[in-house]
C-alpha cells in the first residue's frame, strides 16, 4: 500500500524533521495543529502511520524482523515447506530477529494519540472524512494487535495514550488471550463502522479491507482456541508475576470462544462476498484453455486494476522499491544473487494432474513408490508436467518451461548407462538425506562413472554420442541453471519460483533494491478461503450459520470458485461438517495462498507444525514418519537428469540435503523478549519458557 501522493507529503515532513526520532511525534518541531487540523497534514500523519506498519511482503523476512530491508527476499522458506532456500534465513518460523514488541506499542501509541486528539479538531472537518480518519486510527491499532497476538497470545492492551516504553504507574500487565483477541474485535469492528466503502484517499484501507482483515484475525482467534486442545497438556498456561491466562484458554472457555470467533470470522467474510465489489481475477481466463488459465494467474500479481485486489502495497522504483527479482530469480539471471525461493516437491503434491502412485504421491517410476521399479521417461522436461492444474505452473518455473522469453534449462545431471534406468540412488530414507547424488557409487567410481554432476556453473564435462543424429556432443553435465552440488545459489530442488517475479523486467533492471512489483496484502480469494473455513469449522462444533444462510453451500461454491479459476479438479460433493471437508479447505488454502506469507500462520494456528500433529501439516492427512524422524523434519526436491541410452528426461524425488527443521509446541508462541520481562513487575514471560 504505497500511498504515493501521500507519501511524497511524508517525505518532505521526515526531512525537514531528518535527526528526530521517527518512533514519537516530534512535537516540538511538529505540533498537532500542524498535523490534524487540515487534511494536508493528516495525510502527512497517516502515511508515517501506515508507512510503520508491520506489513509482511517482499520486506518481510523473519530473519530480518521489520526492518524494511528486503536483503535476501524470498518467499516461503519459513519452515512452510513451500520453499527452501541456501541461507540461514530459512528456519522454522519460532522467533524474528528484532521483536515487533517495542515498534508495535510505538505504532499503537501513534493510533491512540490519533483517536484521542483528532476529536479536538471534528468541525474542520466533513463528518465522513472525520470518521475515515478515525476508522483508519482503529484500523491500524486492530491490525497492530492482531499482529502482536499472533505471536504472544495475550499481551498489554494499551488503548489511551501514554508513552511506551511503560514506566512506573503506567505500567501495564499482559491481558489474558482471551482479553486481547475480544479487543481485538472490538477494534476491527470500530474501523468497519467508522470506514467508508470507498476510501477517499489512494491505497488506504476501505470498510471491505477492514472487514477482510478481521475475518482473518478471528480465523486465527477460533482456531488457536480450538487446537490448543489437540497439543500434548493443552497449550495453555498463566505468567508467574500477574497469575492471567497469557496463552491459551481456560478448559471451561475455549469451545465457546472457538465458535465465538468463527462466527466473527464468517460474518465479517459473508459481508464482503455479500456486497459483490469484489471478484476473482479472470481477465485474460477461458474455461477449458489451460494456457489461458496459466496466464490469467501469472498476469494477475502486476495488475492494480485486479477486481480480486482488496488491499495492496504499492511500489514504485527509486522511491520505494524491493529485491524479489535480485534474489530469487532463476541463475542465468542473477543481479548479485539468485534461487533465494527454491520451492520443493512436497508443495507439487498438493496440486491436481500428476501422475500417482497408490499411496497419492507424484509418481516417478513404474513401481510402486518412486524408490522401485525403474524410470519413466520423456522426450522433454516439460512432457512431465503435461496436465498439471495451470495455478501450479503459475507458481513455479518447471524445468524447461520459459520465462523472460527463455527456456530455463534445470538438469541434476546426465546418466549414460544402460537401460532401463533404476533409482539412482542408495537410499532415500530421511536418515540418508546428506548422502547426495555425488556421494553415489555411479558418480564417484571414475573407472565405471555413468553419472555425470557439476560441482558449479560450466564444470563437469560429458561427451556423448546422440541417439538420434548419431553426432558427438559435448556438453556440461548440470543444465545452465544447476543445481550445482557445490554452488547452491542456483536450484537447490530443480525447481523456480515464478510468482511474483517480473517477467517482463529487462535484464539491466535486474538489482537489488530495484523491482517494483506490488504485493497483494489481501485479496478476494483469501475472504472466499475464510468464508469456506470458518463455515466447516462452525459446521464441525455443531453450531448454525449466524447469519441464517446455507454456509456450507456457501463455502462449497467458494471452494469451487477458486478451483474453477485454477483450472484444477472441482470438488463434486456438497461440503459437510467433517474433517474430510475441513482438510479439503486447508488443502485450498496451502495451493491458493502459497508464497504469500499467509501459510507460516495458518500451519501455526491448526498446530499441525509439532511432531504429534504433523500429519495434518499440508492440510491434509500425510504419514508424516517418511519426512521425520521425530525431532527434525525436511523436504523434497524434484530433479531432472538426461538419458544418453534413451535420449530422454526421467526425473528423481528425494530429500533436499541442506535443509532441516524443528519445532516443539512451545514455539507455538514466541517468546517475549527478555529485557521486556526483565525490567519489569507485570510483564510476564511465557510459560514454560
Amino acid at each position: 500500500m504505497a500511498m504515493k501522493k501521500i507519501l511524497i507529503l511524508a517525505t518532505f515532513a521526515l526531512i525537514a524533521a531528518s535527526c528526530v526520532s521517527l518512533d514519537i511525534p516530534p512535537k516540538n518541531i511538529v505540533s498537532d495543529d500542524d498535523l490534524l487540523s487540515s487534511q494536508s497534514g493528516l495525510q502527512v500523519y497517516m502515511a508515517r502511520l501506515y508507512s510503520q506498519m508491520p506489513w509482511e511482503d517482499f520486506k518481510y523476512i523473519a530473519s530480518n524482523g521489520f526492518s524494511g530491508n528486503s536483503w535476501l527476499g524470498c518467499l516461503g522458506v519459513e519452515g512452510t515447506g513451500e520453499a527452501v532456500t541456501r541461507d540461514n534465513i530459512c528456519t522454522s518460523f519460532t522467533s524474528e530477529s528484532t521483536s515487533l514488541w517495542g515498534r508495535a506499542f510505538t505504532l499503537i501509541h501513534d493510533a491512540n494519540h490519533l483517536i484521542e486528539t483528532l476529536p479536538f479538531y471534528r468541525d474542520n472537518y466533513p463528518e465522513v472524512t472525520f470518521n475515515e480518519f478515525i476508522g483508519q486510527g482503529y484500523f491500524v491499532r486492530a491490525y497492530t494487535y492482531t499482529q502482536m497476538a499472533r505471536r504472544f497470545g495475550g499481551v498489554p492492551i494499551v488503548q489511551r495514550e501514554i508513552s511506551y516504553p511503560f514506566e512506573g504507574d503506567i505500567e501495564v500487565p499482559r491481558s489474558s488471550e482471551r482479553a486481547t483477541w475480544d479487543a481485538i474485535l472490538e477494534d476491527w469492528d470500530m474501523a468497519i463502522s467508522l470506514l467508508p466503502a470507498t476510501s477517499t484517499f489512494d491505497d488506504t484501507p476501505n470498510r471491505y479491507a477492514a472487514l477482510a482483515f478481521k475475518a482473518e484475525a478471528m480465523l486465527y482467534a477460533g482456531s488457536v482456541a480450538k487446537y490448543n486442545e489437540q497439543v500434548d497438556g493443552r497449550l495453555t498456561g498463566l505468567g508467574e508475576k500477574t497469575k492471567i491466562r497469557v496463552i491459551g484458554f481456560s478448559e471451561g472457555d475455549w469451545f465457546e470462544c472457538s465458535n465465538r470467533y468463527f462466527a466473527e470470522a464468517y460474518k465479517a467474510a459473508k459481508e464482503v462476498i455479500d456486497s459483490g465489489r469484489y471478484s476473482l481475477y479472470r481477465k485474460s481466463w477461458a474455461g477449458g484453455d489451460p494456457e489461458a488459465q496459466y496466464k490469467n494467474m501469472n498476469d494477475m500479481w502486476r495488475d492494480l486494476t485486479s477486481p480480486e485486489n482488496i488491499l495492496v502495497r504499492e511500489y514504485s522504483y527509486p522511491i520505494l522499491s524491493h529485491g524479489l527479482d535480485a534474489y530469487s530469480s532463476p541463475w542465468i539471471y542473477r543481479m548479485p544473487l539468485s534461487a533465494g525461493t527454491c520451492p520443493t516437491e512436497d508443495l507439487l503434491e498438493l496440486f491436481d494432474g500428476f501422475q500417482r502412485y497408490g499411496d497419492g504421491t507424484i509418481r516417478v517410476t513404474d513401481g510402486a513408490d518412486h524408490t522401485l521399479g525403474t524410470y519413466l521417461l520423456y522426450e522433454h522436461p516439460m512432457d512431465f508436467f503435461e496436465g498439471v492444474e495451470p495455478r501450479l505452473r503459475a507458481y513455479v518455473i518447471f524445468p524447461g518451461d520459459v520465462f523472460k522469453k527463455d527456456s530455463i534449462e534445470v538438469r541434476t545431471g546426465i546418466y549414460t548407462g544402460p537401460l532401463p534406468i533404476s533409482p539412482i540412488r542408495d537410499s532415500y530414507d530421511f536418515s540418508q538425506r546428506g548422502r547426495f547424488y555425488q556421494h553415489m557409487a555411479l558418480y564417484t567410481d571414475e573407472s565405471a562413472r555413468t553419472l555425470f554432476l557439476s560441482p558449479n556453473e560450466h564444470t563437469g564435462p560429458v561427451t556423448y554420442t546422440d541417439v538420434n543424429t548419431g553426432a558427438e556432443v559435448t556438453t556440461w553435465a548440470a543444465g545452465e541453471n544447476g543445481p550445482f552440488f557445490s554452488n547452491a545459489e542456483a536450484t537447490m530442488t530443480g525447481l523456480y519460483l515464478r510468482k511474483y517475479l517480473d517477467p517482463d523486467r529487462p535484464l539491466e533492471e535486474i538489482g537489488e533494491g530495484k523491482s517494483d512489483q506490488p504485493f497483494i496484502l489481501m485479496r478476494y480469494a483469501e475472504v472466499l478461503l475464510a468464508a469456506a473455513e470458518a463455515a466447516v469449522e462452525l459446521s464441525l462444533a455443531g453450531q448454525p450459520s449466524p447469519v441464517g444462510d446455507d454456509m456450507l453451500q456457501v463455502a462449497t461454491d467458494a471452494i469451487r470458485d477458486i478451483q474453477n479459476r485454477a483450472g484444477a479438479v472441482e470438488i463434486r460433493s456438497k461440503l459437510t461438517g467433517t474433517i474430510a471437508s475441513r482438510d479439503i479447505v486447508r488443502k485450498e488454502r496451502r495451493k491458493e495462498l502459497a508464497f504469500e506469507q499467509k501459510s507460516k500462520w495458518d500451519i501455526r494456528r491448526w498446530r499441525v507444525i509439532d511432531e504429534k500433529n504433523r500429519d495434518g501439516f499440508w492440510g491434509e492427512q500425510r504419514e508424516h514418519s517418511s519426512w521425520s524422524d521425530g525431532s527434525r523434519f525436511a523436504f523434497k526436491g524434484l530433479y531432472p537428469f538426461y538419458s544418453t541410452q534413451a535420449g530422454k528426461w526421467f526425473f528423481d524425488i528425494c530429500f533436499e540435503n541442506h535443509k532441516t527443521f524443528s519445532y516443539s509446541p512451545v514455539n507455538y508462541y514466541f517468546a517475549i523478549p527478555s529485557g521486556e520481562v526483565t525490567k519489569s513487575d507485570y510483564i510476564d514471560q511465557q510459560p514454560n519458557r
